[in-house]
């Protein structure tokens, strides 16, 4: 049965800043296709006029901002333009994209663990601020996964080569004070203060000039249009991800970590 697509993300707005939060609270928070349509529509709506001037996103409780990307919630029901757009892009392409391209600064409000695609939600933001106690991971190569190339580029983008390379490749969790001694987040602070941080953070951008905003944003951004991939790069990607999509090793990474044990990969 579909999810409630109203429900799945809670829209607030207060002044100029739209706090948008990932309401799935019985899946630890994780981003079902629907989830991130809903999150590409709010922004795509938000983008039509300068009343939305920054935007906060955050995970609904205190144990998770976002678990990661739940595969397992594939969406029947999309309206006729939805189709069109998912033509082009997947639903977790097309919502980080719309978040890391949004006209005016966005916020990742990190009130609890973020992994996988929920920890690159938090960096396709502009900004990260995070609670003292959090877990950051990305943990593809525990399951035999191999990340896709656009998501790979935007850690990149907001870490560099090196880092990104630590984060992959180790695949381990940072927890605590090393996540911003790591540089993962921007700002780090005790969880009571988080939410009334974070807002006043928002507000005080909101109170600079509209235009200054949104051009610098643009400009910013035209820098990693020369971090594209050609065509050819992109399609040797697929290729590569594919033929791990077909391996041993990510059945073997899958069944190890429902069964809660250490895999047994082979490199096949």
């Amino acid at each position: 049965m579909d999810e409630d697509m109203e429900k799945t993300v809670l829209v607030e707005k207060k002044d100029y800043v739209a706090t948008l939060t990932i309401n799935r609270p019985e899946k630890r928070n994780a981003l079902s296709p629907l989830l991130l349509i809903k999150l590409y529509q709010a922004l795509e709506e938000f983008s039509k006029s300068d009343d939305v001037r920054c935007v906060i996103i955050r995970g609904c409780g205190d144990t998770a901002f976002s678990s990661g990307y739940d595969i397992s919630a594939i969406p029947t029901k999309v309206s006729p333009e939805m189709q069109e757009a998912l033509k082009k892009q997947n639903p977790l392409e097309l919502a980080l994209n719309s978040l890391m391209n949004f006209q005016y600064p966005t916020i990742a409000m990190i009130n609890g663990y973020a992994f996988g695609a929920g920890f690159n939600m938090c960096v396709c933001c502009d900004i990260r601020i995070a609670a003292n106690d959090i877990r950051m991971g990305m943990p593809p190569a525990k399951l035999g996964l191999i990340y896709h190339p656009g998501g790979l580029q935007q850690f990149i983008e907001a870490f560099g080569i090196s880092k990104t390379k630590e984060i992959f490749l180790t695949a381990r969790t940072y927890r605590g004070k090393e996540i911003i001694e790591r540089g993962l987040v921007d700002y780090m602070m005790p969880r009571s203060e988080l939410e009334s941080f974070t807002c006043d953070y928002a507000e005080k951008i909101t109170q600079n000039a509209p235009l200054a905003l949104k051009g610098m944003k643009k400009i910013i951004n035209m820098f990693s249009e020369d971090m594209a991939l050609s065509a050819n790069r992109v399609k040797a990607a697929e290729e590569i991800i594919q033929a791990g999509f077909q391996s041993d090793d990510l059945k073997e990474g899958q069944m190890a970590f429902l069964e809660k044990r250490k895999p047994n990969f082979t490199g096949k």
